[in-house]
């Protein structure tokens, strides 16, 4: 282990660095809007926008690379997204913020991209599910790490600013240091939306409900915090309590998840969801700082886990082959969440009240449980491996779609998601059991994860070992 972690390290610590800055200025920038008074539709639209720029950055961000090369983009962005944290400090005007988040969504997309060109080109195919798992695990510390670091900081001055500026700076010292070669340029998959909305559509009403959760989770979770009492170092601790539990959690779920039918697992998390959101829809009781940690544990085990448990319902049915194409838009749906999700929850608490923002997550739950439902999987698209081994991943909005290609489940050396693929009509749910042939390539069914317990125990396995 430290071998592998040693030979990527300064990949490793640059990425850490990043997400540390970013982790520590999301949750600055919700709690110094709210003790302003700032409406929460803005603290919302704020996160929202930045994810915008990164899930449509990526383009950019390639356009970039390939003009001046991967060492030069990373520092020009890097550079970036440090003004985009000082101009705060000169700044007061939303609207100038709002556009300046945006800017910090590209550039930071660009970096991501620029990491995980240089962590795939110098990765054996045997080493990529280690190398992608360590990647996961710095992502996610460094967030944890950021928003602890605001402990550090009594008063919401401009100097947790100065410390976020500092990591963003910070970040380009290994990469301008650094002795290996520039990786090769990986084009960005296209986008077949509508192949795959034929192909996985519960996977990717799964992947979209999980970037609601986790848009609105990062804007307004700490305005939620903020207004029960807990002061600014109690608010990071409570939100960094949850990243650090929904990274914890991947491990026995995917254990599970390698044993279980995997549809049952999203329901019953969904289910859980909901119901453990329902004693905080402002019933007017008083929960001490302990009990909301406790809270905050069990909504981070189950709101991240659910962005790798859709990708592998969704890796169940789509050929290894067109995997790298799977994943741009299981990206793209689940950043198109987390631009909505805050906007909503954001609108909702601003008209009634904080509370509202754990009925948003009771809401988002309920949907997952009426809509991914057993009967709607026929298993006519189940591929020959499935199932798939769950793969624990970090929140996908920490990475670009180029860190597809460390996936384990994924081969880059025979993928063809950059080939056209036959339209094929789809069938109504009915007409499938007549037609198995052309269903198997089209269905309007849903994801095809047949079991054949309709959605009470999976029986076709793979040796988890």
């Amino acid at each position: 282990m430290a071998q592998m972690i040693g030979a990527f390290f300064s990949l490793y610590l640059a990425t850490l660095l990043l997400l540390a800055g970013s982790g520590l200025f999301n949750t600055y920038m919700g709690l110094r809007l709210t003790s302003q008074a700032v409406s929460e539709v803005w603290v919302g639209g704020l996160i929202a926008v930045y994810y915008l720029g990164l899930v449509f950055g990526a383009r950019i961000g390639h356009k970039i690379i390939v003009r001046v090369g991967h060492i030069r983009a990373y520092a020009a962005t890097a550079a970036i997204v440090t003004i985009t944290v000082l101009v705060l400090a000169l700044v007061d005007n939303l609207w100038t913020w709002l556009g300046f988040r945006f800017i910090a969504g590209i550039a930071m997309v660009t970096q991501f991209m620029v990491l995980e060109s240089w962590l795939n080109e110098q990765t054996e195919n045997h080493q990529r599910g280690r190398v992608f798992a360590f990647y996961m695990v710095f992502s996610s510390c460094g967030t944890v790490l950021g928003q602890l670091s605001l402990t550090l900081f009594p008063t919401l001055d401009f100097q947790p600013l100065i410390f976020a500026a500092m990591c963003s700076a910070l970040c380009l010292v290994p990469i301008a240091l650094t002795r290996r070669l520039h990786p090769a340029l990986q084009l960005p998959a296209p986008l077949q939306v509508k192949y795959y909305m034929a192909r996985v559509p519960l996977s990717l009403t799964v992947l979209f409900v999980a970037g609601t959760l986790t848009g609105a989770f990062y804007g307004l979770a700490p305005v939620y915090a903020l207004h029960q009492g807990l002061s600014n170092s109690q608010v990071a601790v409570f939100l960094a309590a949850s990243v650090a539990a929904g990274l914890v959690a991947q491990w026995p779920l995917g254990w599970l998840a390698d044993r279980m039918n995997r549809v049952l697992m999203i329901r019953i998390s969904a289910m859980v969801l909901v119901l453990l959101a329902v004693p905080l829809w402002g019933w007017g009781w008083t929960f001490s700082f302990t009990a909301l940690l406790a809270f905050s544990c069990a909504f981070g085990a189950l709101q991240f886990t659910l962005y790798p448990l859709g990708a592998a319902f969704a890796n169940d049915n789509v050929e290894q082959e067109r995997r790298v194409g799977l994943s741009a838009i299981l990206y793209m749906v689940y950043g198109l969440g987390a631009c909505v999700g805050p906007l909503v929850a954001g609108l909702l608490m601003r008209e009634l009240n904080a509370s509202m923002y754990f009925v948003f997550v009771s809401v988002c739950g309920a949907i997952l449980v009426l809509v991914i439902r057993p009967q709607r999987v026929t298993g006519a698209n189940l591929t020959e491996d499935a199932p798939t081994h769950f793969v624990a991943m970090s929140d996908g909005l920490q990475s670009s779609n180029v860190v597809a290609a460390l996936d384990p489940r994924v081969d880059v050396e025979h993928d063809v998601s950059f080939e056209p693929v036959e339209e094929v009509e789809p069938l109504a749910q009915e007409d499938a059991p007549e037609a198995a042939p052309v269903a198997a390539e089209a269905s309007l069914s849903g994801d095809q994860y047949d079991d054949g317990s309709n959605g009470q125990g999976d029986t076709r396995r793979v040796d988890p070992g």
